[in-house]
């Protein structure tokens, strides 16, 4: 690299993160916002350094990372085209100081026209960092309900993964909002005043037994994802299901893909996020061979073990797709639940999209509330014995064709078919009581009826978004929608697999299926997928 001329910047190494507020949609071309910050680059830093770029004095070099926070703006350009604005955001910026450089240090016989910014889209350590997560999390205002929903034990690996895990910092936010929780649940005393630095965390919580050492999640780790995921290797083609890859889609949309790393990075399994990919696959294929090529593996090996140890990781991802359903549900619509694999299943009755899975009924309370506190169709169906009673002493309004039991506060119905009701559920709840049943049933039949450990009912809940979603945008104008209908559809829908270093191509038959998925825009490309080694997911027709 040659000495910069006056005015010149050169950057070493550059890393853009594009992080979306709301919404489910990347657009078209998701990499092309990528594209759009390296472009706008060159202006940005400019103006961020514009008093050390007046070609006076000397050579000046920033040797700390240097962190933007852009914002992306539309605005009319000429002709009434849309045209995009950037504007760094200083309250989230970090800009350290630059310092003097001798101009001697500036070596090397390469043109600096011939210097290209480097744009890392691997997996890096950093962006799947539980730390990383949370903080997108309080972006959204959505920490603090999620770690209300996790058990002890998972808050406990969180608390840990935040003050000792490698990788990025947790900003204040975040260190506040941990807080908060480990205060609610009575682990430490009330703080007197705000907690804002890692410091003052570390000094509330450097007492407590419950929080153990974090896993460590090194470079190498990140390595093994990519060698993991590598095989099949080089360009390899294979024939295999398609459903399981429309999965994803739909998962990215929610932020639930986005989640993946993070959250088993927190327990030391980033490397093993393949195993989970398997476990995915088979909650559509059961026990087929093509769960593996989903999964990047040459086979799927016994996935017991890696149940166990991934148990503590799994509540992060079933809180964040569960914060993602109730953030679309409409509290004129019901909840519905069922007595599933010896608990509770929660469920958005308008598309039939899973809300969470709970041991007891007194569990299923933030999640009613998260929704609106809409009324409840409870199912006959295998329900812990004090499901009833617990949710309308809870003030839960509910109908349900369950007798309940002597001492349970509800009322019979005059009518034919015997149902019971506590509070006020609505006389449109009451009347389309049997069609919410039959569905429920035939969700439950299709994607929980065999029980399972908290892995197999976690990827349960993931596929069963996934297919809600898919059913959703692509016939909602036509039938009423069903998680089921997606899976009967697409079962037998064969596909062929292209593996490249850069992309996993995924060719579909044309035909009807595929015409309804191009025009429902499920077949956009899916990129950074950590268990394909952070590659991009494509979909084709032909």
């Amino acid at each position: 690299m040659s000495a910069p001329i006056a005015g010149e910047t050169i950057v070493r190494n550059c890393v853009v993160r594009v992080v979306r507020r709301g919404g489910w949609s990347w657009g078209p071309d998701p990499r092309g916002i990528v594209r759009l910050v390296v472009d706008a680059l060159p202006e940005l830093l400019a103006g961020q350094f514009a008093d050390h770029l007046d070609g006076e004095g000397p050579d000046v070099e920033i040797s700390e990372p240097v962190r933007l926070s852009v914002v992306w703006g539309r605005s009319r350009g000429s002709g009434g085209v849309p045209s995009v604005e950037f504007a760094v955001d200083p309250g989230a910026s970090v800009v350290p100081e630059p310092r003097e450089v001798a101009r001697e240090e500036w070596t090397g016989s390469s043109s600096t026209s011939d210097t290209q910014v480097a744009v890392r889209a691997s997996v890096s350590d950093t962006a799947l960092s539980p730390v990383t997560l949370f903080g997108e999390l309080a972006e959204r205002g959505e920490l603090a309900a999620l770690l209300a929903l996790l058990p002890d034990e998972t808050l406990r690996v969180c608390l840990a993964a935040s003050l000792d895990g490698p990788g990025e910092r947790p900003r204040g936010e975040v260190i506040g909002a941990l807080a908060a929780e480990v205060a609610r649940r009575g682990w430490i005393p009330e703080p007197s005043s705000p907690v804002a630095t890692l410091v003052e965390l570390r000094e509330l919580v450097r007492s407590l037994p419950r929080v153990a050492s974090a896993p460590h999640v090194s470079s190498a780790d990140v390595e093994r994802v990519v060698q993991t995921s590598a095989s099949p290797a080089g360009e390899t083609t294979r024939e295999c299901a398609a459903l399981p890859f429309l999965l994803v889609g739909p998962l990215a949309r929610t932020g639930y893909l986005d989640a993946v790393g993070p959250a088993l990075a927190s327990v030391g399994l980033l490397h093993q996020t393949p195993l989970f990919a398997a476990a995915l696959a088979r909650r559509v294929l059961g026990g087929s061979a093509d769960a593996a090529v989903f999964a990047c593996l040459d086979s799927v090996p016994d996935l017991g073990d890696f149940a166990r140890r991934v148990g503590p990781a799994l509540p992060v991802l079933d809180g964040v797709l569960a914060l993602a359903v109730c953030r679309g549900h409409d509290p004129v619509d019901p909840l519905l639940v069922a007595g599933v694999d010896g608990g509770l299943l929660l469920v958005d009755a308008q598309g039939l999209f899973p809300v969470a899975w709970t041991a007891r009924a007194v569990d299923l309370l933030p999640y009613w509330e998260a929704c609106g506190r809409p009324a409840v169709v409870v199912c006959d169906s295998p329900l812990p014995t004090s499901c009833l009673r617990e949710l309308a002493e809870a003030g839960v309004p509910l109908v349900t064709d369950v007798r309940p039991l002597r001492g349970d506060p509800l009322t019979r119905l005059p009518r034919p078919a015997p149902l019971w009701v506590s509070g006020a559920p609505g006389s449109r709840v009451v009347a389309e009581f049997p069609r919410h049943a039959e569905r429920l049933d035939e969700l439950t039949r299709a994607l929980f009826a065999r029980p399972g450990d908290a892995l197999e009912r976690g990827t349960g809940l993931a596929a069963a978004l996934s297919l809600g979603v898919l059913a959703w945008t692509l016939w909602r104008e036509t039938e009423t929608p069903h998680p089921a209908t997606a899976l009967t559809r697409f079962a037998d829908l064969e596909a062929t697999v292209r593996f490249t270093d850069e992309a996993v191509r995924v060719r579909l038959p044309l035909g009807r299926r595929h015409a309804d998925l191009l025009r429902g825009g499920a077949l956009v490309d899916v990129p950074d997928v950590v268990w394909l080694g952070g590659r991009t997911l494509t979909f084709s027709g032909g």
